[in-house]
């Protein structure tokens, strides 16, 4: 008959095999010469509502001694795998690693996850995100990291969020170094300012200044987007190391001149604003975003030394169009040309009045002067 070990002593770890189980406890067989009890309470960090819920019949383990009571002799599996929890938790501290656990209970201020430890994760490290309910990640499977361990106070914090954002500044660094200047591409407007928006190009923000929203003058960026919006951007400039993206989206849509041959032509008779008067003319405004250029030479049938002297900003105007290039956005444009119009037009119009009343303006001089003769 083998002899059964007697020289047990508190802390000693035995390896032995599970012999009985009942509701509050299990047996297990060390070789001594009684079987040594495994309360339920020590079978794991996490409550366990029967012990075979952890263990079978016939499985091997390994146990702590607590304590020694004449013919008792009391264990713990709880603590011999909580060291080596430790020592697993410890090296994942500080490789900064990324594991899996699964949520075992949802409790006020956060959740409880199963580390072979009772592993807490706050509230606050769920996720990037506030949450109203954590019911929902009951036995869901969460990516973390450790951020805390302290063995005497038995607590160790994990972070799913932690996880999260490592991978979005991985996703952003990613952005930041495969976007080109003049790639078009699509993202969602998340923020609105005073001097432009940010849009979200797949995790990283994007700005479209306000100057870049349209060909004509934005006053508020709201005039134009809203937030949830789709925007089609053009990306003007990229600085990685700053994390600076610069978008357009007035170069992905088409701007005034596009097509402008097909509404103006050479020699037609269209009203403008002035918008600008220089010292070789006036530009005039002739649509929304389109300007052509009266030179100083066109504003008047006379001299004039300067625009001031006939025109004004703001000033409605009836302009022709001498020349019109729409690849080069220029328009050449005349006021001298409609008045000298206007006058041959008065001139016909007397000559007419002329033959009708069988006068000519030489005989009506002619009169006048023998009058003064005599």
């Amino acid at each position: 008959m083998e002899e059964k070990n007697t020289a047990f002593e508190v802390g000693d770890i035995l390896e032995g095999t599970v012999a009985r189980i009942d509701d509050k406890q299990v047996l297990v067989d060390t070789n001594h010469k009684t079987e040594s009890i495994l309360p339920i309470s020590e079978l794991s960090n996490l409550h366990v509502e029967h012990p075979s819920d952890v263990l079978s019949e016939g499985d091997d383990v390994r146990v702590k001694v607590l304590k020694i009571d004449e013919d008792d002799v009391v264990v713990s599996l709880k603590e011999v795998e909580a060291e080596q929890v430790w020592e697993d938790l410890e090296q994942k501290l500080e490789a900064n690693e990324i594991f899996e656990v699964t949520v075992k209970e949802v409790v006020k201020g956060g959740l409880v996850a199963d580390v072979g430890l009772r592993g807490f994760i706050p509230a606050s490290l769920v996720e990037t995100h506030f949450v109203e309910d954590f019911a929902s990640y009951q036995d869901q499977t969460l990516r973390v990291k450790v951020v805390e361990l302290d063995r005497e106070q038995n607590r160790v914090i994990l972070s799913h969020r932690a996880v999260l954002e490592e991978e979005q500044a991985n996703e952003k660094q990613e952005i930041l170094t495969t976007l080109k200047p003049g790639q078009v591409i699509d993202g969602v407007v998340q923020r609105l300012t005073n001097f432009g928006v940010f849009v979200d190009v797949g995790g990283v923000d994007g700005l479209v200044h306000i100057s870049e929203l349209a060909h004509s003058h934005v006053a508020n960026a709201s005039d134009v987007v809203n937030e949830g919006d789709t925007l089609s951007v053009e990306v003007l400039s990229v600085d990685p190391e700053k994390e600076r993206i610069s978008l357009s989206h007035k170069n992905t849509i088409p701007g005034p001149w596009a097509n402008i041959t097909d509404e103006i032509t050479q020699g037609d008779v269209i009203e403008g604003t002035v918008k600008r008067i220089v010292d070789f003319g006036a530009f005039v405004e002739v649509k929304d975003g389109v300007e052509g250029l009266v030179h100083i030479s066109q504003l008047a049938n006379r001299h004039v030394d300067s625009a001031h002297e006939v025109l004004e900003v703001g000033q409605k105007v009836s302009v022709k169009v001498l020349d019109i290039d729409g690849d080069s956005e220029r328009i050449s444009l005349s006021i001298k040309a409609l008045e000298k119009e206007q006058e041959a037009k008065e001139f016909q119009k007397y000559e007419r009045n002329e033959e009708q009343s069988g006068f000519s303006l030489s005989d009506v001089i002619g009169d006048q002067l023998d009058k003064y003769k005599k």
